[in-house]
């Protein structure tokens, strides 16, 4: 089992306001571009699509209230399982916020996206502290608010 972590980002917003808007997948359909929306189908505990061809379904299987998030494959051409953690920042109305992704990945896979895995996370992370602080990351829908 290969694990990711991505780096830990403070987030200009308080801690349950971020697990909220986490906790139900359809606000990741709202967070996609309109011609990426196509094929994206989601409810409060699964999301589906297909990414880079191939067809991958995500559900949540465990939450803790405003502080963590765990979201497994649900259909995908590997396991994997990603947490998503929302800690307190020591300041008020902000959150440290971060994620792991556990991943069943063959040697091969590893090698070739390993790096890209460590790389979209901390891209999430650095997106999020943006649109957090109003700053609007590349590729998101002018009509997305945290």
């Amino acid at each position: 089992m290969a694990q990711f972590n991505s780096k830990h980002g403070i987030v200009s917003a308080p801690q349950m306001a971020l697990f909220m808007a986490f906790t139900d997948m359809r606000n990741f359909v709202n967070m996609l571009p309109e011609d990426k929306k196509q094929g994206v189908t989601a409810d409060f505990d699964t999301l589906r699509g297909n990414v880079s061809g191939f067809d991958i379904g995500v559900r949540i299987t465990a939450r803790e209230p405003y502080k963590y998030i765990e979201i497994q494959d649900d259909g995908a051409p590997f396991h994997f399982t990603m947490s998503l953690h929302f800690e307190p920042a020591g300041e008020a109305g902000k959150t440290d916020f971060s994620i792991t992704v556990e991943a069943e990945l063959n040697m091969m896979l590893k090698i070739m996206i390993g790096n890209k895995i460590n790389e979209a996370l901390d891209n999430i992370v650095d997106s999020l502290v943006a649109m957090s602080e109003g700053r609007r990351p590349e590729g998101m829908p002018e009509d997305f608010h945290l």
